[in-house]
């Protein structure tokens, strides 16, 4: 029997991926983290499955039930928010299952910072003004950030910021990247992305710390910091240029319907 590492997606229980519902819909087993995992999600188990709230669980006891799973021959769906790839504390949980034997698969889901972006209305990628986003966060005592990941550092490339589990700490990211990005660099803070309590704040480097304190956001918020959140005069994409010469393609693109064209 294998563990399915599925990423929930950021809030809204639509936003789970097929492959993730049809999954989900598969396994006699699912663990998930309460506190995040929207419970709506819930009904996409079958009937009986034994559900496991893991919100108040250890790793050692999260570990047991994945292993007894296994061997009473049950699949697992093992719940995530977001994806699994980013902030998710799956690394730990496949060490520990390759450690015992245990197969196990990902299925991808949508990550936080993609539903920030969507509640933005933003591309995070904007030709001539930035082309690289960079995921992190601060840290924190508990889990210091490795040499040369320090919010300094990284603010010294001018690219995207995307930070998560930062909010409670906004004034410290303010203070260590105002040098490098200035007070009049674009901000945003978005909370509860893609939920129905979502909140979305957008101001500078120099009022965004304010607007989190005033609105009590403290977890379940991705902070955004970089000047493509505000690019207005930028290039047009080469992809769609008239200047392009597309060869073979615009004749594969006629022959799907001229879709490239309209877009």
């Amino acid at each position: 029997m294998t563990v399915y590492f599925i990423g929930a997606g950021p809030g809204a229980a639509d936003l789970i991926t097929v492959r993730g519902a049809r999954t989900l819909a598969a396994c006699g087993v699912c663990l998930y983290a309460g506190s995040l995992v929207p419970r709506e999600l819930l009904a996409e188990c079958p009937p009986g499955a034994r559900l496991i709230d893991t919100a108040r669980l250890d790793l050692d006891t999260i570990t047991a039930e994945l292993v007894r799973a296994h061997r009473e021959g049950r699949d697992v769906a093992r719940l995530h928010s977001g994806d699994p790839s980013v902030f998710s504390a799956v690394a730990e949980q496949m060490r520990r299952l390759d450690a015992a034997g245990v197969p196990y698969e990902v299925v991808p889901g949508v990550p936080a910072f993609a539903a920030a972006a969507a509640a933005l209305k933003r591309e995070l990628t904007v030709p001539t003004v930035g082309q690289t986003v960079i995921l992190t966060r601060v840290a924190q005592r508990a889990t210091p950030m490795p040499e040369g990941e320090d919010l300094a550092t990284l603010g010294r490339s001018g690219a995207l910021l995307v930070l998560h589990l930062a909010a409670m700490y906004v004034d410290r990211v303010v203070d260590e990247l105002l040098p490098h990005y200035g007070a009049d660099c674009p901000a945003a803070v978005v909370a509860m992305a893609s939920r129905p309590d979502e909140l979305v704040l957008r101001g500078t480097l120099a009022d965004i710390a304010d607007q989190v304190k005033a609105a009590g956001v403290v977890r379940t918020a991705v902070i955004m910091v970089g000047r493509t959140l505000g690019a207005e005069q930028f290039r047009d994409s080469h992809l769609y240029s008239t200047e392009r010469d597309r060869g073979d393609c615009g004749t594969a693109a006629r022959d799907q319907g001229g879709t490239a064209a309209r877009d």
